[in-house]
């Protein structure tokens, strides 16, 4: 499976047939990079060529880009600089910040290689190639085999397929992604990098201006990039972190082009997006809008509440909240908008009459009446039964993973169930090759443990499930909430008696048996033994679930091609993808025109002095000066700051790179303005815009006003 030797995904042509295509510039779909060769994007203004794009034979632009973690980078330089969003860093500044060296709040440079620092827990991974498993992982099934019997043969295929690649392929990690639901996998490889580092942070003033407030929003003017490296063993192998490492050397590092883009530029973007859920039937939208987005909202809004109180009078409780914070924050405010968007906009009514549509044509004929004539009805089942049970499983995970006591307890007493499983049969994070990773990820977490909060967020919880009267379908759980004792004092007495925020302790729990770990004594720990096999349960419940849903949606793909050949577009999946389109404004509401471009007057103007719109001085020092040297808007006579582009994109291409039509980076990918939240349900060209840093401001802030120079001229950048 050398990469020269890898399958071209045709699949995807011959399964689901042609993408219809329209002028605008833009065009729906975050597609694969098998999808290249038919996209004419010369066509669309692209200048490369699809071999220029990807190629598994030669070196290709795909070589200088990566995943961190759960975002996108761009290698910049030959030495594995690497350029991400600030946000995506966020979690590696916020682990080196102490209240007496706050990185977060004073920016970070490294001037030396011997001065970066270690970003723990984070991987970078760059795709080598992939090849279609479809046949080999679906060998594992039967027509008759039960739901959750599928979704674990099909996971354990999955795995003894990574393993063999893995074995093939030295030194390279192999994933197997679900291409169409139940239908298609993808074998990826990757070279798989542990040792990453932070270079250079601007202010969370900057990397963060306006907060939560101008989150989702635009105008932005918003400084949201950082820059890592990565790092191998000397012999360029992958390897933990080791002073004797040296910097990885990227077959290709991407261009920068300083000039950056203007209005109607043509420009695409690579990267890793998350999941979209378009292929999704009516009942699922139903079931998002009453239930799980509205759940979401209310638990992340109060836990956010919460954490910013806990760390309001106390800059070190701050930190320890601050990346958790950052990210629950994220997702409440994106939630609140696909809410809006799915009452303001007409997405469940279209939905509802295109699937009044195929049921028409499907019962129009015997042979597909017989084969999908219950398809719809039967998604509807599983959509439904997680309806009336949704309140109490999505509140009781909740209590699994916002008590973080009890997340650490559930950790580590599932490590001691799955660890004694032979090794494919067990969950993916206590898996050998992931296990590490976890229980560094662990105690991370614990490091930032406060157990004050996690006593008000405990209480909080429990209030909240002894409202849900089917709670006494959970006996132990009912047990808790019926005890005479008031909730807070009850969760006090939980959190203060535990050691979990013991890393000794923890330690010495990581190498017991469950039977073990049930004699220890520890009160947040005993009370998880007794809720492990209600979790145990709802993780196979929703297994089945997937199994069930998997197979269904796989048919339905079928339904709709048959139907509609020419408007299906794939799901994302974190996957490699590419999206394209141009620099362009939109007009989000009547009589409004909202223009591509926002600029550094308008972060001085917006400046108060207080939080979120708070300037560094050193901004304001530099702007007054006039002092913006090559960096100026040739139209506008600023320096620019953000801008707007009609691709289409969700979470993953946060740091994806933006590149013009040369394939030269002219921005950093990291937001969607509020009304294109909806986009992971459905796009459309006349809303749907991402919003990314321009890279004008990024050499800006890191060569002129933080004096950052020698990262330019590694870039090559020459500021005159």
């Amino acid at each position: 499976m050398l990469r020269n030797n890898l399958v071209r995904l045709c699949f995807y042509v011959a399964l689901f047939g042609c993408i219809s295509f329209g002028s605008s510039g833009a065009d729906e779909g975050m597609f694969p990079i098998s999808e290249l060769g038919r996209l004419q994007l010369n066509k669309k203004g692209m200048e490369l060529t699809p071999n220029d794009l990807f190629n598994p034979d030669q070196v290709s632009l795909v070589d200088g880009i990566c995943r961190v973690n759960g975002c996108t980078g761009s290698f910049v330089s030959k030495n594995g600089l690497i350029i991400t969003n600030h946000h995506c860093a966020f979690d590696a500044i916020q682990k080196a910040s102490t209240a007496a060296n706050d990185l977060l709040q004073n920016g970070f440079t490294a001037k030396t290689l011997q001065d970066e620092v270690p970003a723990s827990n984070y991987t970078v991974r760059i795709t080598e190639g992939y090849s279609d498993v479809s046949e080999k992982v679906l060998s594992a099934v039967t027509p008759s085999m039960p739901f959750l019997e599928r979704t674990q043969a099909i996971d354990k295929r999955r795995k003894e397929l990574e393993q063999l690649a893995e074995k093939e392929n030295k030194g390279l990690r192999a994933e197997v992604a679900e291409m169409f639901a139940g239908k298609t996998y993808v074998l990826f490889l990757y070279t798989y990098i542990k040792d990453v580092r932070l270079v250079f942070a601007p202010p969370v003033s900057v990397g963060a201006f306006g907060g939560e407030a101008d989150n989702w929003e635009w105008p932005r003017h918003t400084g949201d990039f950082s820059f890592m490296r990565a790092y191998t063993a000397p012999d360029g192998s992958s390897a933990e972190y080791s002073p004797n490492n040296v910097p990885y050397h990227p077959k290709r590092h991407v261009r920068v082009a300083p000039q950056g883009a203007n209005e109607e530029d043509f420009v695409f973007l690579l990267g890793y997006p998350g999941r979209t859920v378009r292929q999704k039937t009516l009942s699922f939208l139903q079931y998002e809008q009453s239930v799980r987005l509205p759940t979401v909202v209310e638990l992340y809004a109060w836990q956010i509440q919460e954490m910013d109180k806990a760390g309001a009078e106390d800059r070190s409780v701050a930190i320890k909240h601050a990346s958790r914070t950052k990210s629950l924050a994220n997702v409440e405010k994106r939630s609140r908008g696909q809410l809006l968007g799915l009452k303001r906009t007409s997405i469940i009514a279209s939905k509802e009459e295109q699937e009044k549509s195929l049921q028409a044509f499907i019962d129009a004929d015997p042979t597909r009446r017989e084969k999908y004539g219950s398809l719809l009805a039967e998604i509807a089942s599983v959509y439904d039964d997680m309806t009336s049970k949704g309140a109490l499983e999505l509140h009781f995970k909740e209590l699994k993973s916002a008590c973080r006591a009890l997340s650490f307890a559930f950790t580590i007493y599932d490590a001691a169930i799955e660890r004694s499983k032979p090794d494919l049969e067990r969950e993916t994070p206590y898996m050998n090759r992931n296990f590490d990773q976890t229980i560094q990820q662990l105690k991370l977490d614990i490091a930032d443990w406060h157990p004050k909060t996690d006593t008000t967020i405990l209480t909080g919880l429990l209030n909240r499930l002894s409202t849900i009267p089917s709670n006494s379908t959970i006996p132990p759980l009912s047990r808790l909430l019926s005890r005479r004792i008031a909730r807070d004092a009850q969760a006090a007495a939980l959190i203060e008696g535990s050691r979990l925020g013991d890393s000794g302790f923890v330690d010495e729990c990581l190498k017991k048996s469950p039977e073990e770990l049930a004699k220890t004594n520890d009160p947040i720990l005993a009370l998880m033994i007794e809720l492990y096999p209600h979790y145990k349960s709802l993780r196979d419940l929703d297994k089945e679930r997937d199994g069930k849903l998997g197979k269904l949606y796989g048919t339905l793909m079928e339904a709709k091609q048959a139907f509609q050949p020419s408007e299906f577009v794939p799901d994302a999946n974190a996957t490699l993808r590419i999206t394209y389109g141009r620099v362009r404004g939109y007009s989000p509401a009547d009589a409004i025109q909202k223009t591509p471009v926002s600029t550094l007057q308008g972060v001085i103007e917006k400046t108060t002095g207080v939080e979120p719109y708070i300037t560094p001085k050193a901004v304001i020092d530099r702007y007054q000066a006039k002092d913006f040297g090559p960096f100026v808007h040739p139209k506008l006579g600023q320096v620019p700051v953000a801008i707007l582009y009609n691709t289409d994109t969700t979470g993953g291409n946060s740091g994806s790179p933006v590149f013009n039509a040369k394939g030269e980076l002219v921005g950093v990918n990291f937001d969607r303005t509020f009304e294109a939240t909806i986009n992971d349900f459905a796009w459309n060209e006349s809303y749907s815009r991402s919003i990314g840093v321009d890279i004008r401001y990024v050499l800006w802030i890191t060569g002129i006003v933080y004096d950052a120079k020698h990262l330019l001229d590694e870039m090559e950048i020459a500021i005159k």
